[in-house]
């Protein structure tokens, strides 16, 4: 069998109980060197092949993983965060399914997810945003005209922007198209690890906070208004609320 893991967004505790007990029985693993943590192979066992897949192209990657399906190995597609995520993985899998490769696909982690958690805060407070919007700027891969930021602002909902620190001045301007001022934006570099760093800000002031950092990868952009203070009281937990498992009180 070959699974595509979710390593997690840094910290090597962080990969889920399912990816660790799968990992530690590899017979091989490629793992994305650079933005993978290493440190989450000292759970792999004393023998497997390790491949790092930084200097590989696709055809080398899949080559190694049908190699090692032929040989009745247990394979390990390591990749960072959620595989679903910026992943790179579908062309993975179409190769699998052509060579008739059974695989499984074992969710993780997204850095996104470490972000709000090393930042204490919620994305979705109600009264102020109940959507996430998950983006990145337009670079070698493009983006489709109608997800440009500059639209995808208009709705005002709380955005996380991948990939795209090193245009974080021209981000800013087109975030301007439905965002104001004032509305706090933190950089996250490389939530969960050790040396993870948080610059908190407005648009208004955030390019010139992270200017001095000298920040260009490995970085979230998280904008919106959750990080203020205003928001309503959840309906979760109203005593006056009732819901299929909680009468409310009169």
């Amino acid at each position: 069998m070959v699974y595509i893991i979710g390593a997690g967004p840094g910290e090597p505790e962080l990969i889920t109980v399912k990816g660790k007990a799968i990992l530690e029985k590899a017979d091989i693993v490629i793992y994305a060197g650079s933005l993978v943590n290493k440190g989450i192979l000292r759970w792999t066992k004393r023998g497997c092949e390790i491949y790092d897949s930084k200097g590989m192209n696709l055809e080398e990657v899949i080559s190694v993983i049908e190699i090692g399906a032929r040989e009745k190995k247990l394979v390990v597609r390591l990749h960072t965060g959620d595989p679903s995520i910026y992943g790179a993985v579908r062309e993975q899998m179409d190769e699998l399914l052509k060579r008739s490769i059974p695989f499984e696909v074992v969710p993780g982690v997204s850095s996104f997810c470490a972000a709000a958690a090393a930042m204490k805060e919620e994305y979705t407070l109600p009264g102020v945003s109940q959507t996430v919007i998950l983006t990145r700027m337009e670079g070698r891969t493009g983006v489709p005209e109608k997800e440009s930021i500059q639209s995808l602002a208009l709705h005002r909902a709380t955005m996380i922007v991948f990939l795209s620190i090193h245009m974080l001045e021209n981000m800013v301007e087109r975030l301007g198209s439905g965002y104001g001022k004032e509305t706090p934006v933190a950089v996250v570099y490389k939530a969960s690890w050790p040396e993870q760093k948080i610059i908190r800000g407005v648009l208004g002031d955030i390019c010139e906070k992270v200017g001095s950092e000298k920040i260009e990868r490995t970085a979230l952009v998280v904008v919106g208004d959750f990080m203020g203070e205003d928001y309503e009281m959840s309906k979760l937990y109203d005593r006056s609320f009732s819901h299929g498992f909680r009468s409310g009180c009169p």
